[in-house]
């Protein structure tokens, strides 16, 4: 078994493609239509064949509750893996990204979040080793 496509709930699907592609960096893996809205899903560039990101709307009564509740405590949606937290950090501020927490060290983890201008908080982090 394993992890072939997760997914993070978006208000606007174009906007949240050109957010996750042209900020982000992922690349566009499926855009194929699906009622009134797009099976749309993103992978690193880095790895084509690899896990998935479905850029899921968020029609759904329970999302919106569910999505303010993580808002409000600080909690990302879901978490990116990067080689260097600091220096990704300092890639998407100059992009314009804001943040909610700056790169914080604990232990071997360096985090920071930022807001993915789609209705979540996104986690990007790296692991030290020694």
């Amino acid at each position: 078994m394993r992890i072939n496509v997760t997914s993070v709930f978006v208000d606007d699907q174009a906007k949240a493609l050109e957010f996750y592609t042209d900020v982000l960096g992922f690349v566009t893996k499926t855009d194929l239509p699906a009622g009134e809205h797009r099976w749309l899903t993103v992978v690193s560039p880095d790895a084509p064949d690899g896990v998935e990101l479905l850029l899921e709307p968020s029609d759904h009564p329970a999302v919106g509750p569910f999505r303010e509740a993580l808002r409000a405590d600080g909690l990302p949606a879901t978490s990116f893996a990067v080689d260097d937290a600091q220096a990704e950090y300092e890639r998407l501020v100059a992009a314009g990204v804001e943040f909610t927490q700056p790169p914080m060290t604990m232990g071997p983890v360096t985090s920071a979040v930022f807001d993915d201008t789609c209705g979540n908080l996104i986690q990007i982090a790296s692991m030290h080793v020694g």
